[in-house]
């Protein structure tokens, strides 16, 4: 059973109870709250929700091309050291735009959640041959 949350460690947030919301409930309303906050504060009020999809996504591959860089994916340059730290920034980056995605989409966190679900046991029937999409099965092309 996920852990419920009372309060973060988050002093735009101070004093605010978010009254046992589970974890992903907690990051959906806090993404809400700054995307209307850079709404108000950067006049985005007549974005469409379509356009805020369209530069989230333009900045979620900016944070992916981020990412990318940052686990040494260029074959022909001497590797450094990965900052796990870093790359987890990233991901939390990657994150953020993801779920402001998915509130002006009009997709809560119970929706993803539902559909996350189905999804997964969808891509686990793929893996065994139990899907009606062909081109994914372990089993496909094997001889016996």
């Amino acid at each position: 059973m996920a852990k419920e949350i009372n309060r973060v460690d988050n002093e735009f947030f101070e004093g605010t109870d978010f009254g046992g919301m589970d974890k992903l409930d907690v990051i959906f309303a806090m993404q809400e709250k700054f995307d209307q906050d850079v709404i108000k504060n950067r006049g985005l009020q007549d974005v469409t929700p379509e356009e805020w999809i369209q530069k989230q996504t333009l900045a979620m591959l900016s944070e992916l091309a981020e990412l990318i860089a940052e686990v040494n994916f260029k074959w022909w340059k001497n590797p450094r050291p990965v900052s796990e730290d870093n790359v987890r920034e990233e991901l939390v980056d990657i994150l953020h735009f993801f779920v402001g995605m998915c509130n002006r989409s009009g997709m809560g966190s119970e929706e993803l959640f539902g559909r996350y679900i189905k999804k997964n046991e969808e891509n686990f029937k793929r893996q065994y041959g139990a899907s009606a999409k062909p081109g994914y099965s372990l089993f496909e092309g094997k001889r016996e």
